[in-house]
């Protein structure tokens, strides 16, 4: 049977300072969405999260942004699955990655955190790693002590327009991630442009 997607949760660092950083293209993604489907998202201080909820592939969906710094998701995301009753299982995590390319997004399901702090916290909270992610593209800078820099960072604008495209491309294949269509899903999202 196929796992609906019950919950959408768009990682990033709360603060001006960090809106436009590559650390926080889950959150674009999360806000770009519900701008799409007009949805407000509102402040829940007692979830850790700005919070709306949209009607994706006819089902109801929860979005959600962390409000926590990102080395703490976990807390908003502990609290969302308990106050809601979902199971890790029917919640997609969206997030940066400095595996990727700028420009690729890449569905999975199950796996470790490969560094990404957001995911490692989620994990400890959770006890493991049994969700759904969307893993957009922010590349590396090459050398790891300039890792932190990087993902604090804003991106060049070429780079910047390589992750709103992803960030597009994913979002053409929601509805079936949502449906449970995860194979027909990645096959879209993971065949070259074109």
């Amino acid at each position: 049977m196929a796992i609906q997607i019950k919950l959408i949760v768009g990682l990033g660092n709360p603060g001006a300072e960090y809106e436009h950083s590559r650390h926080n293209a889950g959150a674009w993604l999360l806000q770009t969405l519900a701008a799409r489907e007009g949805v407000r998202l509102g402040v829940d201080s007692k979830l850790h999260a700005l919070l709306g909820k949209a009607t994706l592939a006819g089902r109801p969906v929860w979005l959600a942004r962390p409000t926590t710094f990102m080395n703490h998701s976990g807390r908003a995301v502990q609290a969302l699955l308990n106050y809601y009753r979902i199971e890790p299982e029917r919640m997609l995590i969206v997030h940066d990655d400095l595996d990727l390319p700028p420009g690729v997004a890449r569905l999975k399901y199950d796996g470790g955190h490969g560094g990404q702090n957001g995911l490692r916290d989620i994990m400890g909270q959770l006890g493991h790693g049994r969700f759904h992610r969307l893993r957009i593209g922010i590349g590396h800078p090459g050398d790891k002590n300039r890792v932190t820099p990087w993902v604090l960072g804003r991106p060049g604008v070429q780079d910047q327009a390589a992750i709103v495209a992803a960030i597009d491309d994913a979002l053409a294949v929601l509805d079936r991630v949502i449906t449970g269509e995860l194979e027909a899903a990645m096959q879209e999202l993971h065949s070259p442009r074109g």
